[in-house]
């Protein structure tokens, strides 16, 4: 089997381990383990078994991540700074309709690529809830709603601009679920073609 803490690539962090290696390791592990959590349920999955469907050792998936609440617990973290860097982008930009339509598109770049992390949180809202990290993510959607309308906008607008985010969470997923013959990036353009009509806030 391979050796994941063997990986080298690039120039190395203080540990000594390359800095583009150990992302990609991070990701690849992240990517399997949601997987496998998803196929068959995160309490029975095992960490040998992800070092498995790896290809690796135990002791190599160890080197990175201790527990499977760590590798959740990652994951939750590298989406939500995606979204922290992109309410910071959003907050630097005029507050306009080109504004609230560019955030809507990064934001669903954002979750094609964390759909797996979309999934494992649908599935796992006790879990989520239990850990705190269900908090943490409805702060960053309220944080996201923010940039999406003003402070004093109708309810009809805030509904709108909250229902622009969630498409975006379930629209793919539904769609894919159905079993239509749909690639993921034609159901997730679906949803995004969604999202943006909601955003088109002139007439709310």
């Amino acid at each position: 089997m391979a050796d994941l803490a063997s990986e080298s690539v690039g120039s190395s962090d203080a540990g000594g381990q390359p800095r583009a290696a150990r992302s990609d390791t991070r990701a690849r592990i992240q990517e399997v383990a949601l997987d496998l959590f998803a196929e068959q349920g995160y309490d029975t999955t095992s960490l040998r078994e992800i070092a498995d469907r790896l290809g690796v050792t135990k002791a190599a998936l160890y080197y990175h991540f201790k527990s499977k609440e760590e590798i959740v617990a990652s994951t939750v973290d590298d989406f939500l700074s995606e979204i922290d860097e992109l309410v910071a982008w959003a907050g630097e930009q005029p507050r306009t309709a080109e504004t609230r339509q560019e955030v809507v598109r990064r934001y669903s770049r954002i979750v094609t690529r964390r759909f797996p992390s979309m999934r494992f949180f649908q599935q796992n809202p006790a879990g989520m809830h239990k850990s705190g990290l269900g908090e943490r993510f409805q702060q960053r959607m309220r944080s996201l709603q923010g940039v999406l309308c003003e402070e004093d906008a109708s309810p009809e607008r805030r509904i709108k601009s909250l229902l622009a985010i969630v498409s975006m969470h379930v629209g793919a997923a539904t769609l894919l679920n159905e079993g239509l013959e749909l690639t993921p990036e034609a159901a997730q353009q679906s949803a995004l073609n969604v999202a943006l009509d909601l955003i088109d806030l002139d007439d709310a």
